[in-house]
């Protein structure tokens, strides 16, 4: 490094060149015919890393000539990159930037191109540089797939969680199926006996024993007979279904959600509910009358 008269330091030749060819790029300077004037180290060792003899002269080789007679896989990315370098040349945008993927005997590589140009007096010169960026586009490739498989795992989620809702409104279905069947078992099998066994001669303490059956029966079924014998009378299978959740505390949104139908049909419901309980003040709490009664 050299100084001049006024003890500024001046950058030599041979400093510019070590720098060029110390860059990690692959960095090449054409003219404005697309004619190769120079490459740094990083461009010949990779060239020769992909086959290209070790004496190999660039200069004078035309760049936009070799990327425009590209054929196979390459020509897409081979035509693109040519038609930005003109635009440059051309001075009709500032620069050009470009990511490819290339095969190279390590594996498949990716890389950043970017073409500008060199700010000089005299004919227009651009400046290419193509960056190594494998690691980059790898990394990128991992997070879509982890992404891949993160919106995969929803997807079961959101089927388990449907299913799920089904399998809550079977239960709900079955528990009051179960429920009917039992008070109809029990009004039509048992209760009729014990009435007749209630008539007959009876000792006084067959018929204290038949007395606490008849009692404990009735409480059993009774909270079942108001619940749903009576229920079931004045409410449509829709509207007992709704009540049902309404009793556990579910929203409108939430009960519409886990029968599929729209709030609006739900909403309707609940106010059928409300005129057939006998709810006429507004005041009066749903749930809290349904809770009384299941």
């Amino acid at each position: 490094m050299d100084s001049d008269c006024e003890g500024r330091f001046v950058f030599s030749d041979e400093l510019l060149r070590k720098t060029f060819n110390s860059l990690s790029a692959h960095i090449a300077i054409i003219d404005k015919d697309g004619f190769i004037l120079e490459t740094n180290a990083a461009w010949k060792s990779f060239s020769v890393s992909n086959g290209l003899p070790e004496n190999i002269d660039f200069r004078q080789m035309n760049y936009l000539y070799t990327c425009e007679a590209a054929v196979g896989d390459d020509i897409k990315d081979a035509i693109a990159v040519a038609s930005g370098i003109r635009k440059v040349i051309e001075q009709k945008i500032d620069e050009f930037v470009y990511d490819y993927p290339c095969q190279s005997p390590e594996g498949p590589t990716w890389f950043y191109m970017r073409a500008v140009l060199i700010a000089e007096d005299g004919p227009p010169r651009v400046i290419i540089s193509h960056e190594n960026i494998t690691e980059l586009k790898l990394a990128q490739e991992a997070l879509k797939k982890h992404q891949d498989i993160l919106e995969d795992k929803n997807q079961s989620l959101e089927e388990a969680n449907i299913a799920l809702k089904v399998l809550i409104r079977q239960r709900e279905s079955d528990k009051a199926e179960m429920e009917k069947k039992f008070l109809t078992n029990v009004k039509t099998f048992v209760m009729p006996y014990i009435q007749k066994l209630k008539q007959g001669q009876l000792s006084e303490r067959d018929r204290t024993l038949v007395n606490i059956v008849d009692d404990h029966l009735n409480d059993i079924i009774s909270p079942l007979m108001q619940s749903l014998t009576n229920a079931s009378v004045m409410l449509t299978p829709q509207e007992m279904q709704v009540a049902f959740l309404v009793k556990d505390g579910k929203t409108t949104s939430e009960i519409a959600d886990i029968l599929f139908v729209s709030e609006a049909t739900i909403s309707f419901h609940r106010k059928n509910l409300r005129d057939k309980l006998g709810l006429k003040n507004k005041q009066a709490n749903l749930r809290s009358f349904l809770l009384s009664m299941f």
